[in-house]
């Protein structure tokens, strides 16, 4: 497109000199904000109350700045009641309603409350951007209640509002909406530093949340580009994404939340393990299906069934992929069944569960026609999810295996270093990558599997990809020698279950180590940052989650129940504001009880680094691009100016 060419369309929307100068005004003005404040939480797996806690309440922000205000005004137990309010308002208000004498006054004074918790935490955006995040119904009178002057002749008149609302029934819709204010204001960009799926049962509603709101980007996490996968219709992936949530008792989300089919699934395992307790396939139960419950001996079998089919399928694309190095991981085929032993890396193992019925060992890798009718149902059932590959698509348009902005680095996994310290070279098909020309590569690939194919099958297979990056020991999202799975099920001796990470995680409690990942991606180590997942930081080991002398920073989200006993807390977020940075350190989520109580555990604080000036919009990536703007808009203006494109009034 010609200069010209984009000065015409750009004169559509800013038809005349005075639009034009009006805009550029108004992005000077804003260059002079404060940078608003970015929020990095990984890890979610699927615990959807206790993500939309942490978000909602800004992981402590959202206190701290009632601290701010209330502090000498109220007393501890009043400021956890507006917080709690902010956090959960339908539960507080329910729980007024029974213990007020007189909820209406309390309505008038949460209201008044919530409006200066509001006015602090919109003073980094100018008013037109919190008048876009105000509720459509509401934004009138909120914004006058908002932008209130201090004028005492106008001091009736917002008493008069405020009183309206309360008479004509509108406090609680009004308070519900103002909270919601409160926390997206809070929050201006969200990252999602990967693995918003798997062990906890509410992906699809996170997916959703995130869908509906703005500011959100998402680095892929392992379990991520699992489902991307299963949902190109890759069967490794499938059965895999299968095989977790049936091990986790996700039946509500696998077939209520995405329908996917499992009663062909269900009705082979009853037939082949009939009388197989399975013992060592029993689910982990984190929470109970409400629609979909299945009894523990059932998903059992189910399990035990699927994981067979995944060692298949697994084995299969092994051999038609060499390229990836994975022939040491096809383990049925070492399987003795004649004296119930399995060789791994030259040692023999006794089989712990030798029946296996839908084996052959001359043929190990080979579906039985029942086990290809469930892989068929399951293939069906995934890439026909309108759902669920709807939030694959979201997935695509928010995600990439990295991401840099202002100046810092986000990934979710690792950067594949050797044992010398240096970033590892890996070949791949034929061509050698290292560190960040490697995960630009994979992210193309991972790309490309989902929309270049032009069929299905050409796309499944494409997205062998993606498997390739849930299991190998060259995958920066997987970060270990090897996954044991097999072992884990099928051996007793524990030594075989160990999977050794990479050199990576010693590795980065060195300075010099972020630097150079840092100087890889082409930013200043002296300032720049790399916020980090994956690796749940286990506190009540002594484990710190502050590494390479304060350049690189493991926040995992350690929300999953499935972690806490490890973790021995409920994980870490991230918070950069224009002046500081934080790490938020969490316990447990307590969901809402029965008779309608709920407790919220305040995060500790840990001030990790301060600025020495605050930084304001003109000194971001956004403050760049509003920068091109303007240079645009003033190219538009002596266009104008000299007659080159006509104005319009």
């Amino acid at each position: 497109m010609s200069d010209s060419q984009f000065l015409n369309l750009l004169a559509e929307k800013y038809p005349n000199r005075r639009a034009a100068r009006s805009e550029i005004i108004n992005l000077r003005a804003i260059l002079a904000l404060p940078k608003a404040t970015e929020f990095f939480l990984s890890d979610i797996h699927g615990e959807y109350e206790a993500f939309r806690h942490f978000v909602r309440s800004g992981s402590g922000m959202i206190r701290m700045r009632i601290d701010e205000i209330f502090g000498d005004l109220l007393t501890e137990s009043e400021r956890d009641d507006l917080a709690s309010l902010i956090y959960n308002p339908e539960a507080e208000m329910a729980r007024r309603e029974k213990s007020e004498a007189d909820f209406d006054a309390w309505s008038k004074v949460a209201i008044r409350r919530l409006l200066m918790v509001c006015r602090l935490v919109s003073n980094k955006y100018t008013r037109s951007k919190v008048k876009k995040r105000l509720p459509k119904d509401s934004a009138y009178i909120m914004d006058e209640l908002l932008f209130a002057d201090n004028n005492p002749d106008r001091h009736k008149y917002y008493d008069e509002i405020i009183d309206s609302i309360i008479e004509y029934e509108s406090g609680r819709l009004f308070i519900l909406q103002l909270t919601e204010v409160i926390s997206n204001l809070t929050v201006d960009r969200l990252h999602i530093i990967g693995d918003i799926f798997d062990r906890g049962a509410g992906s699809p509603e996170i997916m959703d949340y995130l869908m509906e709101n703005q500011g959100i980007d998402i680095q892929w996490g392992n379990h991520d580009v699992l489902w991307m996968g299963a949902a190109c219709g890759n069967r490794p992936c499938i059965a895999t994404i299968i095989r977790i949530n049936v091990r986790y008792n996700n039946f509500d989300m696998l077939e209520v939340g995405y329908g996917i089919n499992l009663r062909p699934l269900a009705t082979l395992a009853e037939h082949i393990y009939a009388d197989d307790p399975c013992e060592y396939f029993k689910p982990n139960v984190l929470e109970v299906n409400k629609y979909d419950p299945i009894p523990p001996e059932l998903a059992a079998k189910m399990h035990k069934m699927i994981s067979v089919i995944q060692f298949k399928v697994e084995g299969q694309a092994i051999k038609e992929h060499p390229e990836y190095h994975l022939e040491k991981r096809n383990l049925l085929e070492a399987i003795d069944f004649k004296k119930g032993t399995v060789r791994i890396e030259g040692v023999e193992y006794p089989m712990r569960d030798m029946n296996l019925p839908t084996v052959d060992p001359k043929d190990p890798y080979r579906l039985t026609p029942e086990e290809e009718e469930v892989m068929v149902a399951l293939e069906s059932s995934i890439v026909n999810a309108s759902k669920l590959q709807r939030h694959m698509d979201y997935l695509y348009s928010h995600g990439a295996l990295y991401k840099v902005l202002n100046g810092n680095l986000f990934y979710h996994g690792c950067i594949p270093f050797d044992e010398d310290g240096e970033l590892k070279t890996v070949e791949f098909c034929g061509h050698k990558y290292k560190g960040a020309s490697y995960i630009r590569m994979l992210d193309e690939r991972i790309r490309e599997a989902r929309f270049n194919p032009e069929t299905d099958k050409e796309r499944a297979e494409a997205a062998s990809i993606m498997w390739y990056l849930w299991l190998s020991e060259n995958s920066p999202l997987f970060g270990k020698d090897k996954m044991t799975t097999f072992e884990r099920y099928f051996i007793e001796d524990k030594a075989t279950h160990k999977e050794v990470k990479v050199p990576y995680y010693s590795l980065i409690e060195k300075e010099e180590t972020a630097d150079k990942i840092l100087e890889d991606f082409g930013l200043n180590p002296k300032i720049g940052k790399i916020l980090n997942g994956h690796v749940p930081v286990k506190i009540k080991d002594g484990q710190t989650p502050i590494k390479a002398g304060g350049k690189l920073f493991i926040i995992d989200g350690g929300i999953s129940k499935a972690y806490q006993k490890t973790t021995g807390i409920a994980g870490y977020t991230a918070i950069m504001t224009s002046k500081h940075m934080y790490l938020a350190e969490h316990q447990h989520y307590e969901p809402l009880r029965e008779d309608g109580t709920q407790t919220f555990h305040r995060p500790t604080m840990h001030l990790v680094d301060t600025v020495p000036e605050r930084l304001l919009i003109r000194e971001t990536d956004n403050g760049e691009e509003l920068r091109e703007q303007i240079a645009n808009l003033e190219d538009l203006y002596d266009a104008f100016k000299n007659g080159d494109i006509k104005e319009i009034y």
